[in-house]
């Protein structure tokens, strides 16, 4: 028996419901997902950027939020998990979605997966990103960022067609859904490319598989050190590719020095994009200086140092380790 809907009063209410509808917390597939999603008419009208990636996905949001704001452009951006509280997942224009909306758009999903019997299963995730969708597409944005959670041929976000995608590393995590080796999980996250439309790759060294895939489906490939690339010294760095090019750029407030790839993929990302989000190089510049996210390489002032980071597999742990080692102690 269905749920009373008008029995959740609370968030708490309708993450406890998205925890119990599924007997798998995480189940690789799209065509439930992209079925409750067309009964409530999810559409976008603006350009969608799609990150995928093992390591630098949530950086790369950031960053594009942050350098998109500040050119003017509406923005919502869609991450996962979050930090502290739920609501960090979705921010429109830089803030984080309030309660009440998420609650009306878990009721719009409810509606939608019991429309039609039988009702339509969904995991934890899967409902949760259909809401964040919903509210995206209904709050008259200019453009729409969404980072991939798992993989990305499978992962909900995909039912999205990306007007560009990134692939930011593909290294080894959630082995056991998405494949036992590199080539494997590039397969999974070039999912997220579309055909004649932009994928900027800027991991260093990319498995074939997501040349291969870009190649096959003809995507417009961006590659790091090929059509891109970026270079710098202990002042400041440079980013050429395609035409364009920034020089005496300050480096991005996120610290880490995988975050010059994250950023050389952002640029990459905006000057494929010039045509529908052109950008100023003011506005580079000032949303490198400016972004902030919560948990990457996060140093907390007072003593002792306490540096706070979400790495969480071994790619990202090396990072962390290099960086750590940087500082000096």
């Amino acid at each position: 028996m269905t749920p009373d809907p008008a029995g959740f009063r609370t968030l708490a209410d309708w993450l406890d419901h998205c925890e119990r509808l599924h007997p798998k917390n995480i189940d690789m597939g799209l065509e439930r997902v992209r079925l409750v999603a067309e009964r409530m008419g999810i559409r976008f009208a603006c350009p969608v950027i799609t990150v995928a990636g093992t390591n630098g996905k949530g950086s790369t949001c950031a960053m594009l939020e942050a350098i998109l704001g500040e050119s003017g452009f509406r923005t919502g951006v869609y991450t996962s998990p979050h930090l502290v509280h739920f609501e960090e997942r979705l921010r429109l224009q830089g803030e984080a979605v309030a309660v009440d909306p998420l609650i009306e758009a878990f009721a719009r999903v409810e509606r939608a997966r019991c429309q039609a019997p039988p009702d339509v299963s969904l995991t934890y995730f899967e409902f949760t990103t259909l809401a964040i969708l919903d509210l995206m597409a209904r709050a008259k944005l200019d453009v729409v960022i969404l980072e991939v959670g798992l993989g990305g041929r499978l992962d909900a976000v995909n039912i999205v067609d990306a007007d560009c995608a990134v692939i930011t590393s593909v290294d080894l995590d959630h082995m056991e859904f998405l494949g036992p080796d590199r080539e494997s999980i590039g397969r999974e996250k070039a999912g997220v490319m579309r055909t004649g439309r932009p994928v900027i790759v800027s991991d260093p060294v990319p498995p074939q598989s997501v040349l291969d895939h870009a190649l096959e489906i003809g995507a417009d490939l961006w590659r790091l050190g090929v059509d891109f690339n970026f270079s710098g010294d202990k002042q400041q760095w440079a980013w050429s590719g395609r035409g364009r090019r920034y020089a005496g750029l300050a480096y991005p407030a996120l610290r880490g020095a995988n975050q010059l790839l994250n950023a050389s993929g952002v640029l990459a990302a905006l000057t494929a994009m010039r045509e529908q989000l052109p950008v100023t190089a003011q506005a580079v510049r000032n949303g490198l200086a400016l972004v902030a996210l919560p948990g990457r390489f996060q140093i907390v002032p007072g003593e002792p140092t306490l540096v706070l980071d979400v790495a969480h597999n071994a790619h990202a742990a090396a990072a962390l380790a290099v960086n750590l080692d940087a500082m000096g102690f």
